[in-house]
């Protein structure tokens, strides 16, 4: 069964970091060539992207947050992870992991292959 566990969430000021990651169990990311994916939704707001990458380490980033946040994974551990800096209030939200299959330069969630979440606050 798989699951994916976010952690790293949390309160900070603008311009704060926090880096969050998703450890996944139940499969491997290489062996099953899975790309995985950062979502953030805010309250009132629908989900989105944030950033993605591919098990041969191509990545990508929404334009909000590039050049502020890096996508990276541990093969080893089983682990995506998140570093989010020069944070802003705009970048308040749920953020979620998610695991399926590239294409087109996209990650595309599969059915049941997201994590439960976990909670960015910047304050200004």
């Amino acid at each position: 069964q798989v699951q994916l566990v976010e952690s790293g969430g949390g309160s900070v000021q603008a311009g704060g970091s926090l880096r969050l990651s998703c450890a996944a169990s139940g499969y491997s990311l290489s062996y099953r060539r899975l790309c995985m994916a950062w979502f953030r939704q805010a309250p009132g707001t629908e989900r989105e992207g944030v950033a993605a990458i591919d098990s041969d380490g191509t990545y990508t980033y929404a334009d909000s947050v590039k050049g502020r946040f890096t996508i990276s994974q541990d093969y080893d551990s089983g682990t995506v992870y998140l570093q989010m800096t020069s944070l802003k209030p705009e970048d308040t939200a749920n953020y979620f992991c998610a695991a399926g299959h590239w294409g087109d330069g996209v990650c595309y969630p599969r059915a049941g292959y997201w994590g439960q979440g976990t909670q960015v606050t910047v304050s200004s």
